[in-house]
């Protein structure tokens, strides 16, 4: 009977020790140890919408996040190889959801944020992000009050107020247009700031402008399109969630509508392609890319990146069901080499650490090359690509500068 006893204790203590260890290990892997155990790892967060109107973008961005991962799946920091593990929550596309995102990045302990596509949903969140002391990189957000008045919000993309004039410059001297009609959400940010920008804009190059908004969950545009058509517009300019975008592409096509109709950056999408496709409607966008630059570090990147869209049937279904190389991937690509140079540069994990650094950051990246305005975090960018959706792809029209 004692020897029972005694056995049965012996096995009680070494699963009770089993225990410990596997609760120290997973403490360690909490704590910033990689699964194998052989690298730390440092975190990095990646907020994007997954679903919702932006769902589709938000994907593309992700896309180029994971392929920048691939490429450079580590970083050194003073003497130590640190294994950069992201962490990807959902946004959902919109601004309550995204607080409740952002939260769950800092609970997991990531050390820089990347995102999002959409501006608004980097609005909601700025604070949650900047309270914890943790810098964010926004990949295609362009409204300017992302970064306004926030210190730990910083981003590689041009903003809507020279998005906005590049397309006013755009559809003046590309249609001779002089009367132009805008059509935004209502309380969207993105649409609504863009809209704003492209008719200041375009009035002081002496055009006019009528303005109207829809409500969001407008399915029917087929009012707003008949008072284009009445006003006499030469152009509409309609920046929206490509969900709303293909709408407005298929009914202004449906009812023979024939004047160009344009947006910025968000219609750079197989969205918009699909919803044009076999129409001859005329469609054009500004956007940060051009897959077929030919420049060393672009053709590099496009190259490796249809290579890693092709290799994974998931990665093709995120990308739209195709290998076209949307400008926000790019975006992606560059805001996670952006937070790898600050790292590097700060030769720390700590967020605070990191955000002083990317204010110093100075390299060449895929969409161009890339130091931050030491006043807002943004990028200093200087030129826009204008492209045309043409049955089921996009064409280069031009390059447009701050210039004009």
């Amino acid at each position: 009977m004692k020897k029972f006893l005694a056995l049965t204790l012996a096995l009680v203590m070494t699963f009770a020790l089993a225990a410990c260890g596997e609760n120290a290990a997973s403490g360690s892997a909490a704590s910033g140890s990689s699964a194998s155990g052989s690298n730390p790892v440092l975190k990095v967060g990646v907020f994007e919408p997954a679903s919702g109107d932006n769902g589709a973008g938000g994907k593309q961005e992700v896309l180029g996040i994971q392929y920048a991962n691939q490429v450079t799946p580590t970083v050194d920091i003073k003497g130590q190889t640190y294994d950069i593990q992201l962490e990807i929550v959902d946004n959902q596309s919109t601004t309550d959801k995204a607080i409740t995102a952002a939260q769950s990045l800092v609970n997991a302990g990531v050390s820089v944020v990347l995102g999002s596509y959409g501006s608004g949903v980097c609005i909601a969140a700025a604070p949650t992000f900047q309270q914890a002391q943790i810098p964010a990189i926004g990949c295609s957000c362009t409204n300017p009050a992302v970064t306004e008045q926030n210190p730990y919000y910083f981003r590689v993309c041009f903003l809507d107020p020279f998005q906005g004039s590049v397309m006013a410059n755009f559809v003046s001297e590309q249609f001779s247009a002089k009367k132009a009609y805008v059509l935004t959400m209502l309380g969207e940010d993105y649409g609504t700031g863009l809209g704003t920008y492209f008719t200041k804009a375009f009035e002081g190059l002496g055009g006019e402008v009528k303005s109207e908004n829809f409500p969001e969950g407008t399915s029917d545009f087929s009012a707003y399109i008949q008072n284009a058509v009445a006003y006499g517009a030469d152009v509409i300019f309609a920046p929206s969630a490509t969900t709303y975008a293909s709408l407005i592409i298929g009914q202004a096509a449906k009812s023979g509508v024939t004047i160009p109709v344009c947006a910025g950056d968000t219609w750079e999408s197989s969205v918009i392609l699909d919803a044009q496709k076999g129409t001859g409607l005329p469609v054009y966008c500004s956007t940060f890319f051009d897959e077929n630059d030919d420049s060393g570090l672009a053709s590099t990147f496009v190259k490796g990146f249809k290579e890693f869209l092709n290799a994974d049937p998931q990665n093709l279904t995120n990308n739209g069901g195709n290998d076209i190389v949307a400008a926000v991937s790019a975006l992606g690509y560059d805001s996670y080499m952006t937070a790898v140079e600050a790292i590097k540069l700060a030769q720390s994990t700590s967020g605070a650490d990191i955000q002083a650094a990317l204010f110093k950051v100075d390299f060449d990246a895929v969409t161009g090359h890339i130091t931050m305005n030491p006043d807002t975090g943004d990028a200093n960018k200087t030129e826009a690509y204008i492209k045309q959706a043409t049955d089921g792809a996009f064409t280069f029209i031009k390059r447009q500068s701050v210039q004009g």
